[in-house]
């Protein structure tokens, strides 16, 4: 009897885990759907930076005001922020493939306890 409350106990953690890395997932999720919008749309910005050449003038937003900005360092600038949105893309993907590999290793563990906890309590119900 100690064996199956022990396992029910372990069942128990096991599927809060499970649950947790299911949230975790969903969050990581919105996540990189947030860096693909984003992505999106500063590749349309700079599809329009492109367009545009150097003696065109280029504004920026601050705060409630519009400050001139050159071309070329808004190219920069835009171009920058493109390397870091995809290196977050491949850094949530990375996390997102390892945090599979995780939740199917739980998945098996469950699913083997669940077994060795049915065929204890069938044996506990033997011997009763």
């Amino acid at each position: 009897m100690v064996y199956i409350r022990t396992a029910s106990q372990t069942f128990n953690c096991l599927v809060g885990l499970v649950r947790a890395f299911k949230t975790h997932v969903s969050k990581s999720m919105s996540a990189r759907q947030k860096l693909e919008t984003q992505l999106a749309e500063n590749n349309i910005v700079k599809e329009e930076l492109d367009l545009l050449n150097s003696s065109n003038i280029v504004y920026k937003l601050i705060g409630p005001v519009l400050v001139k900005q050159d071309v070329d360092e808004a190219k920069a600038t835009v171009a920058k922020r493109l390397e870091y949105i995809n290196g977050e893309i491949q850094r949530y993907e990375s996390v997102l493939k390892e945090m599979e590999k995780k939740s199917e290793q739980h998945r098996e563990v469950l699913t083997s306890l669940q077994q060795e906890f049915q065929k204890a309590q069938g044996l506990a119900a033997g011997k009763v």
